[in-house]
């Protein structure tokens, strides 16, 4: 035994001790338009007398680094210069970083010194990008690229353990996510259906090179959405070998691996498998979820001028009850978990996303064609008392399915000084639903039984340009689009729904700019609206001619920038204007407050008729990696109402926070360790009080196994404030052959409570039976018990790469 102790303290200072190889970067620098290598092109390591130029087919690699992290920067004279911050170099394999330097408009014999943050001519304002280190070490993140982004200005979340992403007042169903330009509508496990939330994300932040949010000012390209654009770029594999990463967490397992197939096509894939339903069984919780993830992009260089993508995107997702009684079990705790059990349905999730994108390069620009598919198939049931044993005591009984077969064309132009873009879009798409439920039309005295299968069919086509003046002081851009679908009457005429948008932008000085948007955005309204059916077989909200939802959006701000210290400050103001919000006509409330539980969306009959407003003022101020530190500082004042039949004029809609702060901060220490810390604030939000007289009758309790809400009183109470603290350590290993990271991640350190809207729920006898009143038999006895979310979540996490 003695022995082998000491051979192994022997071979570990072995490898620690003498595996003293430098690092290296490798890569390409193209020219994005056209394709083409651009050679004898200048690549520097900043903060160390490093560097290289590119051959002639814009290849470079530099050699002789010490592990850590690094901003690169290429350059090459008549081309906009750009910077990748925080690159992580080890010794196991160089890193492959590969640069897209665009054109100047000037002459090409001017050397040109431009701005290290890149400004978008189709989307200079209200734009925002993170690159794959600051997700991975993002504290209380939990390597969760759905909780990073809110670190951002105007992005807020709810105060529970859900992914709902809320932009600048808008619901979390106004948002689209797009991974290498290809649609991927789900982005989170057990996602709400009619909505974009959900407790864990479905990407893997391993192969996220960066994502960048852009949450105004859209580019005519973008159809369908009224907060948000989600692009995310995947890394692409290795051209030279196989690498592979193993990362364990609290609550999953994920292997990663990447390398190429022969000469022309390279690969990257990921899978996860979570064991969360065995560690909530250990704690004892009422629920067991269990999900399971996958990603896998190839690219193909066909030639010089011809590249392949494919992308596939899935996720399956199990949610079972447990009915373990735990020993020693608090009178009020047991109360809470029948409630519980007897409220929480038994659900089965899965979807994808697969596509294909074709580009096409020439001298002066490019093709773009995508052809993709999705889906989402979507399953829950409930029984009383959760007794299988007699159909009588079924609820409901869910089963959907929605999938989108799309296809898109889109021509880039690019000039001296200018841009165009025009392309068009077709999507099929088919919805089913069979749905049995006793509840949801409980109130006509009537039960839903509907099985039923929609076509529809959209298109649309846009055209976009840009052109700079003054010396490129000033950018003018702009586009239209047009969008139908046959849905509706109203909806099928694309030029109802004409949708113009036009920016400016002007350099007021070095490095500070103006930037002003106005534009017009329409999205459809969920499947789950557009599918409904009633009893006699009749598309409800298709004969009420159900419309698409508009959005008008003003946007002005201004932005500096100091590039020497790769630092930047943004002020931002925006107003939005909505009409044509679907209001439920069973409770008379818009869906525009909804979306922020389990469950399904607009799965009932709906009216056009709702408005709204959003506005606010976004502060930021941005440090990328200097001197061994970085931060993110975001203030956001917002205000979101809407109208709704039961209330008069505008009330407080369910995503009112008011105020969100967002602060933080990292510092690289010696011997690869590094410290990051999160705080975050966000005002209380607005909720709807429990109707007590009609929660408590029996027939109603019986039916819903919950309170039955006040739609009288909308929005008329709101929650105390939240905030918590996040902190994160990072200790990185590297050796000749493999690398190892292992950090220590707190969320809400310092267990903060946040407040919840208070729970209704029967109280019970010794065996479980529901209490009836003694004074009036029809009731059962009800209590409102707090409901406080909150608790320190420590995680351990270990990521092994060779």
């Amino acid at each position: 035994m003695k022995k082998a102790v000491i051979f192994l303290v022997l071979f570990l200072y072995h490898v620690i001790g003498f595996s003293q190889s430098g690092g290296s970067i490798q890569g390409r620098v193209q020219n994005p338009v056209n394709n083409n290598p651009i050679p004898f092109a200048n690549v520097v390591v900043s903060g160390v007398d490093k560097g290289t130029i590119t051959d002639e087919e814009g290849n470079y690699r530099i050699d002789g680094l010490e592990p850590g992290l690094y901003n690169v920067k290429a350059s090459f004279v008549g081309f906009r210069s750009q910077t990748q911050y925080e690159i992580q170099v080890g010794r196991a394999r160089p890193v492959q970083l590969d640069f897209q330097l665009e054109e100047e408009a000037s002459d090409l014999d001017e050397v040109v010194i431009s701005s290290e943050f890149s400004r978008s001519e189709d989307t200079p304002i209200s734009a925002r990008k993170l690159n794959t280190n600051e997700i991975e070490r993002y504290p209380g993140g939990n390597r969760d690229i759905s909780r990073v982004i809110q670190s951002l200005p105007g992005v807020a979340s709810t105060a529970s353990f859900r992914n709902d992403i809320i932009i600048r007042g808008g619901a979390p169903n106004e948002n689209k996510f797009f991974i290498d330009e290809i649609e991927v509508p789900v982005i989170n496990h057990f996602a709400t259906q009619g909505s974009s939330g959900g407790p864990v994300g479905i990407l893997n932040v391993n192969l996220i090179k960066n994502v960048e949010v852009i949450s105004g000012a859209f580019p005519a390209n973008r159809m369908n959405s009224l907060s948000s654009f989600f692009e995310f770029e995947l890394k692409d594999g290795r051209r030279d070998q196989m690498f592979t990463q193993l990362t364990l967490g609290a609550s999953e397992l994920t292997l990663s691996n990447e390398g190429p197939i022969g000469d022309k096509t390279t690969y990257i894939f990921s899978a996860r498998r979570s064991y969360l339903g065995f560690l909530f069984r250990l704690l004892g919780l009422p629920f067991l979820p269990t999900f399971n993830d996958f990603t896998v992009k190839t690219k193909t260089k066909i030639n010089d001028k011809t590249e392949l993508t494919f992308l596939g995107v899935g996720a399956i997702d199990q949610f079972a009850l447990n009915f373990d009684e735990p020993e020693d079990e608090d009178p009020l705790d047991r109360e809470n978990r029948l409630n519980l059990l007897d409220n929480l349905p038994i659900s089965t999730q899965w979807n994808y996303a697969t596509g294909l994108k074709l580009k096409r390069f020439r001298e002066n620009g490019f093709w773009t064609f995508v052809l993709s598919r999705n889906m989402l198939n979507n399953r829950s049931f409930k029984y009383r008392n959760n007794d299988e044993s007699d159909a009588e005591n079924l609820l409901f009984d869910y089963l959907s399915q929605e999938s989108e077969n799309k296809f898109r064309a889109e021509n880039n132009i690019f000039g001296k000084g200018w841009t165009l873009r025009y392309g068009v879009n077709y999507e099929f798409s088919r919805y089913f639903i069979q749905n049995f439920d006793r509840q949801a039309m409980a109130m006509e005295g009537q039960i839903l039984d509907i099985s039923s299968t929609s076509f529809f069919n959209s298109y649309g086509g846009f055209i976009q340009g840009s052109k700079k003046y003054l010396d490129e002081k000033l950018l003018l851009s702009g586009g239209v689009r047009v969008d139908g679908s046959d849905f509706g009457k109203t909806a099928s005429n694309p030029l109802n729904q004409f949708s113009p948008r036009l920016n400016i932008s002007y350099k007021l000085a070095n490095d500070l700019f103006w930037t002003g948007n106005v534009g017009i955005y329409y999205q459809r309204p969920p499947y789950t609206v557009l599918g409904f059916r009633n009893n006699e077989g009749v598309f409800v909200n298709q004969e009420n001619d159900v419309k698409f939802i508009r959005s008008t959006h003003f946007v002005s701000g201004v932005e500096y920038q100091v590039p020497d210290k790769n630092r930047r400050f943004t002020l931002e103001g925006f107003y939005k204007l909505y009409d044509n919000y679907p209001i439920s006509i069973r409770n008379g409330i818009a869906l525009a407050n909804l979306g922020a539980d389990f469950g399904v969306i607009g799965n009932e009959p709906v009216q056009s008729e709702a408005q709204g407003r959003a506005y606010g003022l976004e502060l930021l101020a941005q440090q990328r990696l200097f001197n061994d530190f970085y931060g993110i500082a975001a203030l956001t004042l917002v205000r979101s109402e809407f109208t709704n039949p039961n209330t008069e004029g505008f009330v407080p809609s369910s995503w009112d926070n008011g105020i969100i702060v967002s602060l933080t901060a990292g510092k690289r220490l010696k011997k690869n360790w590094e410290i990051g810390a999160r705080w975050r604030y966000l005002g209380g939000t607005p909720y709807t009080p429990f109707d007590l007289q009609a929660s408590s009758l029996r027939s109603n309790w019986d039916l819903f196994n919950q309170g039955v809400l006040d739609f009288n009183r909308i929005n008329a109470l709101r929650l105390s404030g939240f905030h918590q603290l996040d902190f994160r350590i990072d200790k990185k290993y590297f050796f000749d052959k493999w690398n190892l990271n292992w950090y220590f991640d707190v969320q809400n350190a310092y267990n903060f409570q946040a407040e919840q809207p208070d729970l209704l729920i029967n109280e019970r006898t010794e065996d479980g039976t529901p209490k009836v009143d003694p004074s009036d038999p029809s009731r059962y006895l009800l209590r409102q018990v707090v409901n406080p979310a909150g608790t320190v979540l420590p995680t351990i996490g270990l990521i092994i790469e060779f």
